[in-house]
């Protein structure tokens, strides 16, 4: 799952090597979390949100065998 998110953000990016990954488990859910440089930040996000709705429906699919509900977090 983290590769898979890393790989999406590192194409859609400019500085590819300021993007990282992190996995949180919590009881019920995976929370990935993505960071990107500022500047990214809106190649990541998209026109309204469309890229970012793109990537966590991609990653959804890739998760949906699993007992635990997977959610991707953008942080700035």
């Amino acid at each position: 799952m983290e590769d898979l998110l890393r790989m999406i953000a590192t194409e859609l990016v400019d500085n590819k090597e300021q993007v990282s990954v992190s996995q949180v488990e919590e009881e019920d859910k995976i929370i990935l979390q993505l960071k990107v440089a500022p500047e990214d930040m809106g190649k990541v996000i998209g026109k309204q949100g469309r890229i970012a709705k793109s990537i966590r429906t991609i990653i959804k699919a890739t998760t949906a065998q699993s007992s635990k509900k997977v959610v991707v977090d953008i942080l700035e």
